[in-house]
């Protein structure tokens, strides 16, 4: 499957003087690869000049050994338009040593959640975000479990609840002994 060709000439119009390349899709969705200097720009404009309102994906994908991969790993935004009835997806490719990229919550206020999220299972930095911080991990988990290289075991799974566990049962000990 391909996007529609009036799909694809609305990105090209909007992005028109950026640096972009289209990539095939297997699922039919215009897929847009990005080098991360230019990923704000091209949010932008696919919002305010092609209509792509809604920002309905961020997450990250792991690309660790992969045969043919140049980057450690891929990071996805898609868009939607209702208005056209059609989606976009960008592919933002990052180096291991250099996981960052441009936050986009003030383009899109429901990116912030994503981002966390992002940054919590894979690791990735999205420079400029307000609140990243662990989403779905506990505070001090210095793991980000959707890494391919991360044990199928886990790491110290029980650590991290007795740790908690013990220091709410301080705050319970304390409260008792004031009464």
């Amino acid at each position: 499957m391909k996007p529609s060709d009036s799909t694809v000439e609305r990105i090209q119009t909007a992005l028109d003087g950026l640096d972009f390349e289209f990539e095939p899709s297997r699922d039919g969705i215009a897929c847009v690869a990005v080098q991360r200097d230019a990923v704000r720009a091209v949010l932008a404009r696919l919002r305010d000049d092609a209509a792509f309102e809604a920002l309905t994906l961020i997450t990250a994908v792991d690309l660790l050994d992969a045969p043919r991969a140049t980057a450690r790993f891929e990071v996805l935004h898609q868009l939607h338009s209702i208005e056209h009835a059609d989606r976009v997806r960008l592919r933002t490719r990052l180096d291991e040593d250099d996981a960052t990229i441009p936050t986009c919550t003030d383009l899109w206020l429901g990116a912030g959640f994503m981002e966390r999220e992002c940054w919590d299972m894979f690791g990735i930095v999205f420079e400029g975000n307000p609140n990243l911080k662990r989403l779905l991990m506990p505070d001090g988990y210095g793991h980000h479990p959707l890494r391919k290289d991360f044990p199928h075991q886990g790491i110290e799974p029980d650590r991290l609840y007795r740790e908690w566990d013990r220091e709410r049962r301080k705050k319970w000990n304390a409260e008792e002994a004031k009464r």
